[in-house]
């Protein structure tokens, strides 16, 4: 097929059977002129309509109707019907089109992706992230400009100054190019905009900790001691504040029982905190010892629980009026682990170690114990091997273990050596009993 020179009535089987060739081509429609088919050599179908607007010297103009399986033949030729309509009433709906694209603001293009895109079909935790990431980072840098205006080498360098927290700098890229990929398959700009395009990421290190079995005693320890008496009140006497401090008769900080069996859940369950935190009591299945919940970040997951985490939970008193299982004692809210898991932080010398953590040092006492990654990686709620396939290097745990005590042995028996002779005595010995049995028997 030739660009330009393609006539044919166009259909489903027509547009199945265009296949991608070294350039793009076009097909064009024998019943309606104007209509048409581009073919790109990626395989990318895309319906469009042609037409010159009706001034003197007035340029063809190309309107872009949409990709073929977002639009059937059908409906594109309805829609360059309707095209085709505008101009001949004396309208230009490409250039109108093109001017109306330019005003588009970079923060109303914000607000209109967020609500009929993320909060619409993403799941609530995804849509805090964009919101953040967006009201913290991309508008306060780009603002009220135009869409259109921004330019790669300026997203480019604005990536490069978030450079000392790569993550961020790499989820303020991919929320853009998400922003401009939507603005695109709505019609807002044209598809080839998009500045995000084509930026390297920086690369980013995996921030795995877990928690060995001494410290996770020294978890257990604080634990039960802001369970039980609280932790001592500490305050800078030198600040301005420090005459509001704790009375000498009350010198102890004490938490919410919700807050610590928070804690303790994400211990023994390897559960995730949002997991934990929206966790309803319609979803706990004592008797079974299983959570049932209805929406994680993979999607609906059981949680097999063990019989300590069992016994938290039915610890646990039910709030009139709340749903939820770890809720504010007051008013049923759920409750905000930032401050208690802080405080227990500093009390087990655990500083840097974050609650989701918790979860890593769960799979790594299961991988540790030679349980193996697919069955960590159905208690973790993975679908996909590769995300358990991270914890590998624990299964080599006992192994070191064993060759540890191997060398260890060995380099015993190198540093105090001892007399041979005897044992070498006994083995000629024997060397000499069995030449003489063998003999004898021939």
């Amino acid at each position: 097929m030739r660009s330009g020179r393609v006539r044919q009535k166009i259909s489903k089987s027509v547009v199945d059977a265009a296949a991608p060739e070294t350039k793009r081509y076009t097909i064009w429609d024998m019943a309606l002129p104007g209509f048409g088919l581009t073919v790109a050599p990626s395989g990318l179908k895309t319906f469009i309509v042609r037409y010159r607007a009706k001034h003197p010297h007035a340029p063809k103009r190309f309107v872009k109707l949409g990709r073929y399986g977002v639009l059937t033949p059908e409906e594109a030729r309805r829609k360059a019907t309707a095209v085709l309509g505008e101009v001949a009433q004396g309208r230009d709906p490409a250039y109108e089109s093109a001017q109306a694209s330019k005003a588009i603001t970079f923060d109303a293009t914000c607000d209109w992706y967020m609500e009929q895109h993320v909060r619409a079909k993403r799941k609530q935790g995804t849509a805090a992230l964009y919101s953040h990431i967006i009201e913290t980072k991309l508008k306060p840098q780009f603002g009220k400009r135009f869409l259109v205006s921004i330019s790669r080498p300026e997203v480019a360098q604005f990536h490069y100054s978030l450079r000392r927290t790569p993550a961020m700098a790499n989820r303020m890229l991919a929320v853009l190019a998400a922003i401009y990929n939507w603005a695109s398959r709505t019609d807002l700009i044209d598809e080839n905009i998009n500045p995000a395009r084509k930026i390297e990421k920086f690369k980013e290190t995996a921030k795995d900790r877990y928690l060995s079995l001494e410290e996770l005693g020294r978890l257990g320890r604080a634990l039960r001691e802001a369970e039980q008496a609280g932790f001592p009140y500490q305050y800078d006497r030198s600040k301005a504040t420090a005459k509001h401090g704790a009375k000498p008769g009350d010198r102890n900080v004490h938490f919410s029982p919700f807050a610590i069996a928070a804690i303790k859940l994400l211990t023994l369950t390897g559960c995730r905190v949002g997991e934990v935190l929206q966790l309803k009591w319609h979803e706990v299945d004592l008797g079974r010892g299983m959570l049932h919940l209805a929406d994680s970040k993979t999607g609906r997951k059981t949680v097999l629980l063990g019989t300590e985490a069992i016994r938290v939970l039915a610890s646990l008193p039910r709030i009139a009026g709340s749903e939820y299982v770890i809720a504010g004692e007051s008013d049923g809210r759920r409750v905000d682990l930032k401050r208690p898991w802080k405080a227990i932080q500093r009390h087990a010398a655990l500083e840097g170690v974050r609650l989701h953590d918790l979860r890593h040092s769960f799979a790594s006492i299961g991988v540790g114990a030679s349980l193996g990654l697919p069955i960590v990686g159905k208690l973790l709620g993975h679908t996909q091997s590769r995300t358990t396939e991270r914890y590998a290097h624990l299964a080599n745990d006992p192994l070191r273990r064993a060759s540890e005590l191997i060398s260890s042995e060995i380099a015993s028996a190198m540093r105090s050596p001892v007399d041979t002779s005897d044992k070498l005595a006994d083995a000629e010995r024997v060397n000499q009993e069995v030449e003489d049995v063998t003999k004898k028997d021939a």
